[in-house]
């Protein structure tokens, strides 16, 4: 018999690893309906809706999978040299320029790139949805990167204290794992990442 304490992060990770294939054909065959783009109104715009949905539930299974990873000490982070504005920048494009406003200077960290780019991402959606704010601004200094603001509804979420949004907790989870760091100042969220 296997460790009873890791099985559950392996049935977990299996379980994303498994949701991915019938996942796959939901999004393939919804892509290729919206290409055809003869459905007509509003089944275009449903065709549209499902195939958005489906790469939001994969981002969500990417998530899980990394989590399940984590904890289940399976965890083997591709690391590589970035700059943390290129991060920021590539996090807040997500979301929309107009949504996450970035600013600030950059540093080399290495880290995995992915992983830590949807994670930054994650935690200002977190900060914009559950703070009930149109914008928020993600400052770059060196090696920290900086969400505000944050407000006292949001931070324990932003944390992965309060237990609300997938994204945010499994952002922390990965930046933990990659020896950085993430708190909460005021109404300042800071993620520190390992130089």
């Amino acid at each position: 018999m296997g460790d009873p304490s890791n099985s559950f992060p392996r049935l977990v990770s299996l379980a994303a690893h498994d949701l991915r294939t019938p996942l796959a054909t939901i999004h393939g065959f919804a892509q290729t309906l919206v290409r055809m783009g003869d459905l007509g109104e509003p089944k275009q715009r449903y065709m549209e809706i499902i195939d958005t949905a489906a790469l939001q539930l994969a981002e969500l299974l990417d998530e899980l999978g990394v989590a399940a990873r984590i904890e289940g000490g399976r965890y083997e982070p591709a690391l590589q040299p970035t700059d943390t504005l290129e991060l920021a920048r590539g996090a807040a494009e997500h979301l929309g320029e107009e949504r996450v406003v970035v600013t600030g200077e950059g540093a080399q960290v290495a880290v995995d790139v992915d992983a830590v780019q949807r994670g930054i991402s994650a935690l200002a959606q977190a900060a914009l949805r559950h703070g009930g704010l149109e914008q928020v601004e993600l400052r770059v200094d060196g090696a920290t990167l900086s969400i505000s603001p944050v407000t006292p509804s949001s931070g324990p979420v932003v944390l992965g204290e309060e237990l609300r949004d997938l994204g945010a907790a499994v952002a922390v989870i990965v930046i933990r794992a990659l020896r950085g760091s993430v708190s909460v100042d005021g109404d300042t969220l800071s993620v520190k990442l390992p130089q």
